[in-house]
């Protein structure tokens, strides 16, 4: 007789499939497998149930509906497995995998399709269970994923909360009122270990595909409105929550939405125009503010926003550009490597949605986000030393956002052209005016201030878009780096090409840079031109090669950060980096880059295999950029650098 398989064992042992469940859950329920007279795993029957067949999808089943009888009360006896379901007059039936009977055991309450681990289909066929049924509840998962919808009519179906308990009604779970210390309790992103990005697609398949709006524009609408509900509720503890559906109707919640956006737009200016209005019908907000209402956002893991945003951008192209949204745990290795000052410039110039700055701002504060906001001295760092450059009007939106609330007041975001300063049209008094590098030579100073060309930023860590080569003969001429060994140009160029000059030039003499660039630019034998040109005009303080994986699932670019010094020998322009000909170079590969081959986060667990989590709940993702950055840290303080003093 075979040896009894173990529950992982069952499903194929893989990552985090059933992570919805815990330990004691999974543990209980081995108590129930046992190998039948042929040698196959079976489970016993939940009482009024046979036995059935140990598969990954039975898992799960099996899992829920034994935490429906302990967790939710209900009873055995309202508890049916795959109860037949009739569709029509035609009298077409299925198997719906648990139904829960209402009190009287005559109709059905709760409906949950099952799946097994990492399926993703059957929302579409859980609806037309509920509508056959007239189920109010439809429950569907697959082990580490859980969505819960109220049927409210059969075309309209909303996220519930959570589902009711045996002694509750289902009035009970829709007119709940939250103040933050509920939504920290049930927040989503923690409870159900789940991803804001995995909450949108589920608001896609419910409302969103259909809804005949800019999905992107509307949901930062709504996470807009919801930062600033959160940000109520998180400086007044007996503040109840407006972001939630509370049993309102669809227009009344309308109103409600609405004023929240107006006041979120008073309160922190500068992203939306005064006019901007939420475009979706009162029934779609009701629908998508259901679906968020459980996701707590205020103080979280920007990775969080990063990944959702990173998704409804790709798909309106930006990753045809080249230009993905860089990880916080390589951000985070930048700016501890380059040890920004309180009393330094910064700047990204090509912000993307503002990781680096706002990571900064962080790292320079000494924490994250705090609920009760930056002090004066933390905001006025964040409104006047940081800046951030990108052509994309969506990612300033989302730039402006996320340094706003990190600094609670004004930002130096804007929308221009890195590449073109032609282009730029700043007026008199523009915030970059002032950071323009000056010249004693009045010539030189005037031509400086005309084309835009040098400035005065003391660091710059970017990650600028690789794909596409720029193609404009007048940008290509701006710059040096185009110039062939014959003097001529060519008549096209990568465009992070020409960044590597560009941001070279943002910096005073003895200013630092850390710059994401494609593999091939370090070992391509056509790329000496441009090495060249680097090594002429900065010292490399050091190459770190990023994971393979570091920029899936959009693109396996082989990539590394390029950190930089300009060259100076002038104690009046700048820190000192006295140029020199000989020099040790700092040079490292990461080899866990913190996420699979398919671009899924890979997190830390603890020895008993749980997830280990950050201070405000959530994952840790488990990479080796910690030790790269610690171990450049000791290489800079041994090289004496002006910076690591």
């Amino acid at each position: 007789m075979p040896e009894k398989p173990t529950i992982e064992e069952i499903i194929h042992g893989s990552k985090h499939s059933i992570k919805l469940f815990s330990k004691s859950e999974v543990s209980n329920l081995e108590k129930y497998l046992y190998m039948n007279e042929k040698g196959k795993p079976y489970f016993k029957g939940v009482p009024g149930d046979r036995d059935r067949p140990a598969k990954p999808e039975e898992v799960v089943r099996q899992l829920f509906a034994r935490r429906l009888n302990k967790q939710y009360g209900y009873p055995w006896e309202r508890i049916k497995i795959e109860k037949n379901i009739v569709f029509g007059s035609d009298y077409t039936s299925n198997r719906a995998d648990i139904v829960v009977m209402d009190k009287e055991n005559k109709e059905a309450y709760i409906i949950v399709e099952c799946k097994k681990p990492k399926r993703s289909d059957g929302r579409e066929q859980l609806k037309s269970y509920c509508n056959a049924e007239g189920s109010p509840i439809g429950v569907w998962t697959n082990g580490s994923e859980l969505l819960i919808l109220y049927r409210e009519d059969p075309n309209t179906y909303q996220s519930l909360s959570r589902i009711p308990t045996v002694d509750q009604n289902l009035s009970d779970v829709l007119g709940e009122s939250w103040t933050m210390k509920e939504l920290e309790k049930n927040n989503k992103l923690v409870i159900e270990k789940t991803t804001l990005k995995k909450i949108i697609l589920d608001m896609e398949d419910i409302v969103l595909a259909h809804a005949g709006v800019d999905a992107f524009e509307e949901v930062f609408k709504l996470i807009y409105a919801k930062l600033y509900d959160e940000w109520k509720g998180s400086n007044n503890e007996n503040y109840y929550l407006k972001f939630r559906v509370h049993g309102d109707n669809p227009t009344e919640l309308k109103d409600k939405i609405d004023r929240l956006f107006d006041d979120a737009k008073r309160k922190w200016s500068g992203v939306f125009d005064y006019g901007e209005k939420i475009k979706l019908t009162p029934e779609q907000l009701k629908v998508c503010v259901s679906f968020l209402q459980d996701v707590k956002l205020f103080n979280c893991d920007l990775r969080v926003i990063d990944e959702a945003f990173e998704y409804l951008e790709i798909k309106v192209g930006k990753g045809e550009k080249g230009q993905y949204f860089t990880p916080r745990h390589v951000i985070d290795m930048c700016v501890k490597m380059l040890n920004p000052k309180r009393d330094e410039y910064m700047i990204d110039t090509a912000a993307g949605s503002c990781g680096f700055t706002v990571h900064t701002i962080f790292y320079v504060w000494g924490h994250k986000f705090r609920a009760k906001g930056p002090t004066a001295k933390e905001a006025a760092y964040a409104a006047e030393m940081v800046y951030g450059i990108d052509f994309d009007a969506r990612m300033v939106k989302i730039a402006k956002a996320l340094n706003i609330i990190a600094g609670d007041g004004k930002t130096h975001v804007y929308r221009l052209d890195s590449l073109n300063p032609k282009t730029w049209n700043l007026g008199d008094e523009h915030p970059l005016l002032d950071r323009l590098r000056h010249f004693d030579d009045p010539e030189m100073d005037k031509y400086n201030r005309d084309n835009l060309k040098e400035f005065a930023f003391d660091i710059l860590m970017t990650n600028p878009p690789f794909a596409g080569d720029i193609k404009d003969t007048r940008i290509i001429k701006y710059y040096d780096i185009s110039k062939k060994p014959n003097g001529k140009y060519p008549s096209k160029i990568g465009r992070d090409i020409l960044f590597i000059e560009r941001n070279l030039n943002f910096l005073k003499p003895g200013g630092r840079m850390a710059i994401v660039l494609p593999q091939g630019r370090f070992n391509n034998t056509s790329d000496e031109r441009i090495r060249k040109f680097i090594a002429e005009r900065a010292r490399i303080l050091a190459v770190v090669g990023l994971h393979p994986n570091t920029f899936k699932p959009h693109t396996g670019t082989k990539t590394s950060v390029l950190f930089l010094q300009k060259w100076n020998d002038d104690p009046n322009a700048g820190p000192l980096c006295p140029k020199v000909n000989d020099y040790p170079i700092f040079f490292a590969v990461s080899e866990e880059g913190g996420k699979d081959n398919s671009g899924e986060y890979i997190f830390e667990k603890d020895e008993n295999g749980k997830l280990k989590l950050d201070e405000f709940g959530h994952p840790i993702v488990h990479h080796d950029l910690d030790e790269i950055a610690d171990a450049f840290i000791e290489f800079a303080k041994k090289e004496d650098f002006s910076f690591w003093k």
